[in-house]
């Protein structure tokens, strides 16, 4: 149960991905949908940082992976993007990206750091040898790991949330 839990978070970050991608061209360009911006972006990326945060639950609380220090630091950044996202879609805020932007770039921030960590074992020196940050407790399509999930779904809440401003088209 657990590895298929695994498999299905890491496909849910690689949509993600693709998400994040694909809604920054649209941002960039100036060519958001009325209906992506208007009725979808915002519960999109609720869905997504709710999913992140119960997954980061999920892989902890059930499947038993301690986490590290800087998995914390990734929690702190995504847990309140889930109720302050889900506040914002209740209201329809289409200013969410104003909180949203800086606190999911502070987590992004984190995560990439967190993947160098995984990678360049000299970078791990600094982590707590109880629970170290390098260690691949999930690793899937042989280069999906934790903070690459959580990396995924900060990348697009902050597009989503860019999308959802109401001159982003």
């Amino acid at each position: 149960m657990i590895a298929v839990a695994e498999r299905f978070f890491a496909v849910l970050a690689l949509v993600a991905v693709v998400i994040a991608i694909a809604t920054l061209v649209l941002v960039v360009r100036r060519r958001v949908p009325v209906w992506l911006r208007d009725e979808f972006a915002l519960p999109l990326a609720t869905a997504i940082a709710v999913t992140a945060t119960l997954g980061s639950l999920f892989l902890s609380e059930v499947a038993g992976y301690p986490p590290c220090d800087l998995c914390w630091y990734q929690r702190i950044a995504m847990y309140p993007l889930a109720v302050i996202l889900t506040v914002a879609t209740l209201r329809r805020d289409d200013q969410v990206w104003r909180t949203v932007v800086p606190l999911a770039s502070i987590g992004a921030g984190i995560a990439v750091w967190h993947l160098a960590v995984e990678r360049i074992a000299a970078l791990a020196g600094s982590c707590d040898v109880s629970v170290p940050c390098n260690v691949l407790w999930v690793q899937e399509f042989g280069f999906v790991t934790i903070p690459g999930m959580a990396l995924a779904g900060f990348l697009a809440t902050i597009a989503l949330s860019l999308a959802a401003r109401p001159n982003a088209s």
